[in-house]
């Protein structure tokens, strides 16, 4: 007797175990079947215009088919994703209603009251293994603010280092870089190490090869970042708010980042992303740091799909090593999350799109497109051996992405960042014109004490402490 009732248990148990199994649906599952009931309708979202947006575009006609409900895709530059949605919400337009949102947006856009907060939603729909699933670098920083949940992660841009491991694995490079530094040649490790290989490279091939190159002609504080939180840096004395990129660790950034300079091609002050890409596929330098989607074109991947007619062909191919920037600390540089904008009538359909979007099935699909901007920041996506297998060394690719991560550098991300960072890029662009680095730094230093006096010193002080608790959060793995 004792025997029959424990098999019938057992079997009860199993009945229900298989019940739940039959019952349980993905994130994406899920979204599509709650977003089917707004078929008919149309949703408004912003997204970063040009190359960014050409993913998203590829994926849309999926979410509409299954859903009835068509999307219109409204692309701003990545500036006028936050300056145009700010106006739009103080107008009370009412103009969006799911937004691609920076983290270093978050700070002004919480405090603005431009984005709704979206925990109970994710509580309702989205299954808990969807949000495990996403690299703890991301998981806080690109989409909490505070204690309250504001965005999905959509995207895990992170900054690293590629090199040429032909030119690092030949023999008399090895010698002769050994004999005149003292150590073995191998991918810079600190910031010294990059300047010493740069510096090597140059002297020995240059006008044909270069040691590095690194964008300068735009978003140079997203270099600084990563090297000033390397060295030790704090932005701010957390008692006083007082600015600390005028003193002795932002001024020797700033003199790093001039010597660098001089080991580059000619005119590397005025280079932008598509300078630095086209060099460096064209095998014109031993190093350079940047985004993900560099490591897909360098060997080849997609790049004969029209979206791609503009990537020059790559002489790199089976040549290209990749490492987290110099002294693990790779800035994790714009990225992107999506949101619910707060002034939207449409905000559960909101929801639903960036719960679709950002889930496993749908992120890996838009992660693996050649064209894609949009990186991995999922478990599952660094894992995926379907993008493992996507070129010879795709998975040394993935696994860079995701110790890069793990020692990721975070821009700053509370109210007035946008203005934050405009006025450290000016001091930098008038540095590499000449300008003295502590003149520089001092201008830049009290145009960032005017900011937080108008913000509001105390609300800036309570920030920047959530900042850094957030910094130590991403390091510890949390």
């Amino acid at each position: 007797m004792f025997k029959r009732f424990v098999t019938l248990i057992l079997v009860f148990l199993l009945v229900v175990l298989l019940a739940n199994l039959a019952e349980a649906r993905s994130a994406a599952e899920i979204a599509i079947e709650e977003a089917k009931k707004y078929a008919g309708q149309t949703l408004t979202i912003t997204w970063e215009s040009g190359l960014q947006a050409q993913g998203i575009r590829a994926i849309l006609p999926e979410w509409e088919e299954k859903t009835g409900v068509k999307i219109n895709l409204v692309e701003l530059s990545f500036w006028d994703l936050h300056d145009k949605v700010i106006m739009e919400h103080l107008a009370g337009t009412g103009a969006y209603d799911a937004l691609a949102i920076s983290y270093a947006f978050m700070g002004d856009f919480v405090s603005a009251g431009v984005i709704e907060p979206i925990d109970e939603w994710v509580a309702k729909y989205m299954p808990p293994e969807a949000l495990e699933d996403i690299h703890p670098a991301f998981k806080r920083a690109f989409q909490y603010y505070g204690d309250r949940m504001y965005a999905l992660t959509a995207d895990g841009d992170v900054l690293i280092l590629y090199y040429r491991k032909d030119l690092f694995e030949d023999e008399n490079n090895k010698l002769e870089f050994q004999a005149k530094y003292g150590y073995e040649l191998s991918p810079p490790k600190t910031w010294q190490e990059f300047y010493d290989i740069a510096k090597f490279f140059t002297e020995k091939y240059a006008p044909e090869i270069y040691g590095a190159a690194i964008q300068r002609g735009m978003q140079s504080y997203s270099w600084f970042t990563g090297q000033f939180i390397a060295y030790g840096g704090q932005f701010f004395d957390l008692e006083t708010m007082k600015p600390l990129i005028n003193e002795e660790v932002g001024i020797k950034v700033l003199q790093d980042m001039l010597k660098q300079n001089e080991v580059m091609p000619p005119g590397i002050v005025k280079w932008g992303f598509m300078e630095v890409l086209a060099a460096w596929l064209d095998g014109k330098v031993a190093m350079i740091i940047t985004w993900p989607p560099v490591g897909r074109w360098s060997e080849g991947y997609g790049t004969r799909t029209k979206q791609l007619a503009w990537v020059p062909p790559s002489k790199v191919v089976g040549k290209v090593g990749y490492a987290p920037m110099p002294n693990n600390r790779s800035t994790l540089a714009a990225g992107f999350s999506v949101g619910v904008a707060s002034q939207s009538k449409k905000k559960d359909l909101a929801y639903f799109f960036a719960q679709w979007l950002t889930s496993p099935e749908v992120s890996l699909q838009v992660t693996m497109l050649p064209f894609t901007l949009v990186d991995p920041f999922r478990l599952s996506h660094y894992r995926s051996p379907m993008y493992r297998n996507a070129w010879d060394n795709a998975g040394e690719y993935l696994d860079t992405l995701y110790e890069a991560a793990k020692g990721g550098v975070l821009e700053l991300n509370i109210p007035g960042a946008r203005e934050y960072f405009a006025a450290l890029e000016q001091a930098i662009t008038a540095c590499f014109a000449g300008e003295d680095p502590q003149k520089a730094l001092n201008k830049a230093a009290q145009e960032w004490e005017n900011i937080t006096t108008r913000i509001g010193r105390e609300n800036q002080k309570r920030a920047y402490q959530a900042y850094l608790e957030l910094q130590k959060s991403i390091w510890e793995g949390q």
